[in-house]
């Protein structure tokens, strides 16, 4: 027994001995002279690496080689290139894992070049794992690393570039379109300088991506197809994958399913080549689209159901909910309304998802934790109030008579309230529905705010943060105070819209131009009008007015005198005008019904129903010369006692 573990004592030996040589073998000989010299520039290094960066075994090879000749610069540079191929496998964890291992050792080169890379890297992992928070925090170290160290190296611009474009991406998640084209800007400013097309290509593709998100479908096909151009200069196959799959996107979005067809079919063939988990998942859901829109209704329903599953596998949320998306249509096309309701609503279910872990984490975790103390406090009052019911129960005759008399008042004031229900049905409801209007602004509008207020966070914009926190938590103060109100002054509502317009203005960067014009002699104070009243006007002159308008955004509110009884109120936008906002929603994929105006015109009209005085909306559209350049709103508002206090000023905000 010994003579045999000799022998394999022997055989161990020779294998450890030999297994460098045997890895050696395998490396090309401007590789091993790389490593014997111990090259500590990433740029030559990544030249003379090129060949072998997308095959793991000589990647392993490469990197047993380099920790034989303790090769810091060696190893830091293979855990790099192993864990970019693992992240295009959509194989998160490992590149993670990876880039950590990287990091940790850049901490030990002098050369900053390795660990901003590798941080920038690992930003991209996280970033493509829809986790905002980690990919900011690695990209921003990155920058910070790389600007701190003034050096003008070819490997640190392009650091720069690419922790720029990545924070750009970033705020293009966040749908933060100015801040993302302002950081794609500045990454194309570095590219340039350097020449760097592929840089350049990337940049181009992100502002497509920012003009698709706002609408704009022939803008972003230009820079869709400039960035085509220089992926097809360096003869990138995965460059041409991604422009290409955007550009077939566009062509469904504008109807031209033939051409998109042309587009997505030879891209699904190269997505699979190149063996991106991530652009196949893409491809096999745009190109499912395609084949719907051509009628070929079982060929699309294989393609989605295959993204669906690798996008499930790999926890794509996006794609997630976009095959459902699709899914659905294919149903409604084909019949099947049972499936087509059922994957409506999975993709609501992952789009909310999506959307919420993605930019309202926070958020979530208050309303959980506010839920959570509510319902326990009102486990401890029913607890309270069952012993307080026991102990009367069972004490004295005058404890009793007590818990007697407040039960036999709370029977009472339950009789009121049921018999005041019963008599005013038809008001009960109409109130209902006002306190349900004022609600519909909470969804989107309180995402969006905290959404803003969170990215001043992120961005350590700490006096931004609290400014507009306070301003927001003042308003939702006002709403809650206001929905137990039947009416209020126009003073406070005035005030309340001012505060409203402050908070959507974060959304716009501070660029829109609001004014409030009072006439002489009118008395806010006086007169009285239902709550939140003029919100939707306000609401539609921002979103279906002045958000897709290039150049000055103005509001202008003007309060005057019609009569002694009346008064007028008027909304001004310079906005593109309610023929241009239709033609943009009849261009979305999905289409929200606006109710806003209706549901306040039924409240207008339920409000003033006993009042002396004719009340009126108009919604004028503006010209000149032909050309749309805004809308106006006139509300006219009678008033019982309109009393007019002539020393008052015009206030111009």
């Amino acid at each position: 027994m010994s003579r045999l573990v000799k022998i394999a004592s022997l055989i161990l030996l020779l294998t450890g001995f030999l297994n460098p040589l045997w890895a050696q073998s395998k490396l090309s000989a401007d590789i091993i002279n790389l490593i014997e010299e111990k090259e500590n520039s990433f740029m030559r290094m990544d030249s003379t690496l090129s060949p072998i960066k997308r095959d793991t075994s000589l990647l392993n090879d490469f990197i047993l080689q380099c920790r034989a000749e303790k090769y810091v610069e060696g190893i830091c540079y293979g855990l790099i290139q192993k864990g970019i191929y693992y992240r295009n496998q959509a194989e998160y964890e490992t590149a993670i894992r990876l880039h950590h291992e990287a990091i940790r050792y850049s901490n030990g080169i002098k050369n900053i070049d390795f660990r901003v890379i590798a941080l920038n890297m690992m930003g991209v992992v996280y970033r493509r794992k829809e986790d905002v928070k980690n990919a900011l925090d690695y990209h921003k170290r990155a920058l910070e690393i790389a600007e701190a160290s003034h050096k003008n190296t070819e490997t640190n611009l392009r650091s720069t570039a690419v922790a720029r474009n990545s924070i750009g991406n970033i705020y293009l998640t966040l749908q933060q379109y100015e801040l993302a084209k302002e950081e794609f800007i500045g990454s194309i400013a570095i590219e340039e300088k350097l020449n760097n097309k592929l840089g350049l290509a990337i940049n181009y593709q992100n502002i497509g991506g920012i003009l698709e998100s706002q609408r704009k479908l022939s803008e972003a096909l230009i820079y869709y197809k400039k960035s085509l151009e220089y992926n097809e200069e360096i003869n990138s196959d995965l460059g041409r994958v991604i422009c290409l799959n955007s550009i077939g996107q566009i062509y469904l979005e504008q109807g031209k399913t033939n051409k998109a067809i042309d587009i997505l079919k030879p891209t699904l063939t190269m997505s699979v080549a190149l063996g991106d988990a991530y652009y196949i998942t893409m491809a096999k859901k745009n190109y499912g689209w395609a084949l719907i829109n051509q009628g070929e209704y079982d060929k699309a329903r294989i393609l989605l159901n295959e993204a669906l599953a690798e996008a499930q596998k790999r926890n794509i949320q996006l794609f997630i909910a976009e095959s459902y998306k699709q899914l659905a249509s294919l149903s409604e096309k084909t019949g099947d309304f049972k499936n087509a309701l059922r994957y409506t609503n999975l993709f609501h279910e992952n789009e909310g998802e999506y959307l919420n872990e993605r930019n309202q984490q926070y958020m979530a975790q208050l309303i959980m934790k506010y839920d959570t103390d509510k319902k326990k406090n009102q486990i401890e009052i029913l607890e309270k109030e069952n012993e307080l019911v026991n102990l009367k129960l069972t004490n004295n005759r005058r404890i009793f008579s007590i818990a007697a008399v407040c039960l036999a008042l709370l029977a009472t004031i339950m009789y009121i309230l049921y018999h005041q229900n019963k008599l005013k049905t038809e008001k009960e409801i109409l109130d209902i529905e006002q306190r349900m209007m004022r609600s519909q602004m909470n969804p989107h509008f309180i995402f969006n705010s905290l959404n803003s207020i969170k990215l001043y966070i992120i961005n350590n914009e700490k006096d931004k943060a609290v400014y507009y926190l306070n301003k927001f938590s003042k308003l939702i103060r006002i709403i809650l105070a206001t929905s137990r109100d039947k009416d209020i002054s126009l003073k406070e509502e005035l005030e309340t819209m001012e505060l409203y317009m402050n908070i959507e203005n974060i959304r716009f960067s501070n660029k829109i131009d609001y004014q409030l014009n009072i006439e002489l002699g009118i008395d806010s104070n006086q007169i009285r009008i239902p709550s939140m009243i003029l919100q939707p006007f306000l609401e539609n002159a921002i979103w279906h007015g002045l958000s897709s308008l290039a150049g000055d955004k103005k509001v202008q509110m003007n309060v005057r005198k019609k009569s002694d009884n009346a008064i007028v109120i008027e909304i001004t936008d310079n906005g593109i005008g309610r023929e241009k906002s239709k033609q943009i929603k009849a261009q979305k994929t999905l289409k929200n019904p606006s109710v806003g105006i209706d549901l306040t015109q039924e409240r207008l009209n339920n409000y003033y129903k006993d009042m002396d005085g004719e009340h009126s909306l108009e919604i004028t559209d503006l010209y000149e010369n032909g050309l749309p350049i805004g809308t106006k709103v006139a509300l006219t508002i009678p008033h019982k006692s309109a009393k007019f206090n002539f020393e008052k000023q015009a206030i111009p905000t």
